[in-house]
């Protein structure tokens, strides 16, 4: 028990040292209530056209498919409340996308965290997780004690609310385990339901990903938005926040301290007609490190032209 909690004591040190706002450990085991909700919410088609959603299902319920042995998963939280704001008739982008892109940060910063474990406890395997493989990390965030999912489907702490990216380390060393989230401190709040301009939030923290701004703007590719959403993107043309943006806990926001999120000028600034005019080569190097480049430039072009119909 001794060498489990010094291994613990390493872990949370790491994170803390470089710079993640939270960690919480759960024990590796199959999320065998989370995996009747997903198979509900791809069965309702509420993934739209992200047929990758479908892919891979048994891996994204079980830690031990993606990591042989394991025994533990680590969820890392990282504050991206932006130090400055976008203007107000500028088109709307999401406060993740104001700097560089996480998923390159993040990745560096798991690598990093691979390798300190390594050097301080000896050989382990493990493998680390940032919004881009099948790995349920907000119900590893409320297993590992960090907070509950909210009505608008994220991850929310009653410190400092819910703009954090979230991050999740399998690792097959045993640990201390955290005691999961178990209240709910949404309660008879409905101001997410009520705000969303598409009305993707449904009951039971159920959100129609097909209907969600958030979709339409980055994970749909056809050429041309459908007609029957025009008028209802209230200038939003990369992301959505307004469900984060209306929640009362996130009043409790501090800006974060990292200098890779910090907003790119252009993002902030660029007017309508500006965003209208820029060329892909000037898309390109502006936003060559940025989230942005997910839609590519043919894209937010798309988005702009469609908010501005």
């Amino acid at each position: 028990m001794e060498l489990i909690s010094a291994h613990t004591k390493i872990v949370k040190n790491i994170a803390q040292q470089l710079g993640f706002n939270y960690c919480g450990i759960a024990k590796a085991t199959p999320l065998n209530e989370d995996a009747k909700r997903l198979e509900n919410w791809l069965q309702k088609g509420f993934h739209g056209k992200m047929k990758y959603m479908e892919n891979h299902f048994d891996l994204r319920i079980n830690p031990q498919k993606l990591v042989p042995g394991a025994k533990s998963v680590i969820t890392l939280m990282q504050n991206y409340f932006p130090t400055e704001q976008q203007k107000t008739n500028t088109p709307h982008i999401a406060k993740y996308a104001y700097g560089k892109d996480y998923h390159f940060i993040i990745k560096d910063k798991l690598h990093e965290f691979l390798f300190e474990l390594n050097t301080q406890i000896g050989e382990i395997t493990g493998r680390g997780f940032v919004d881009s493989a099948p790995v349920l990390e907000r119900a590893w965030a409320v297993k590992s004690g960090l907070g509950w999912v909210g009505k608008n489907g994220n991850l929310i702490t009653k410190q400092s609310g819910s703009f954090y990216f979230i991050a999740t380390l399998i690792v097959d060393i045993q640990l201390n385990y955290d005691d999961p989230y178990a209240k709910d401190y949404c309660g008879s709040c409905t101001k997410c339901i009520d705000s969303c301009p598409t009305n993707a939030i449904l009951p039971n923290k159920t959100i129609n990903g097909s209907k969600c701004i958030s979709y339409f703007t980055i994970e749909l590719k056809d050429e041309l938005l459908p007609n029957e959403m025009k008028d209802k993107f209230n200038n939003w043309m990369f992301g959505c926040d307004v469900c984060q943006d209306v929640c009362p806990w996130n009043r409790f926001s501090k800006p974060n301290t990292d200098t890779d999120f910090t907003p790119i000028p252009e993002i902030l600034n660029l007017s309508t007609k500006e965003w209208e005019a820029i060329s892909e080569e000037s898309f390109k190097k502006i936003f060559k490190y940025s989230p942005l480049k997910r839609s590519k430039y043919n894209g937010i072009i798309r988005n702009i032209k469609f908010i501005q119909q």
